[in-house]
């Protein structure tokens, strides 16, 4: 990709929303229960997800537990960038 890898794309995107560059180190971690990701925050990382990549992860169509780590997240969207 010509503005970087979906990895690091989305190691941005992720830190701005959740205000904190932990993200970067304890990306296993549930960003709902270490308090860095509420349902807000949430929403907005799916639109910076729509902005930046131009796919459409809807609330709905993920469990939770399939978005609450940095890793988890990133295999979302890599799944659907290159499908």
């Amino acid at each position: 990709m010509a503005n970087g890898t979906v990895e690091a794309r989305m190691l941005d995107l992720i830190e701005e929303v959740c205000d904190d560059e932990v993200i970067r180190e304890e990306r296993d971690i549930d960003l709902f229960e270490a308090g860095l990701l509420d349902s807000m925050a949430a929403i907005e990382l799916l639109v910076g997800i729509e902005t930046e990549f131009g796919i459409v992860i809807a609330p709905t169509a993920v469990e939770r537990e399939e978005m609450n780590s940095v890793n988890k997240i990133i295999h979302q969207v890599e799944i659907r960038v290159q499908g």
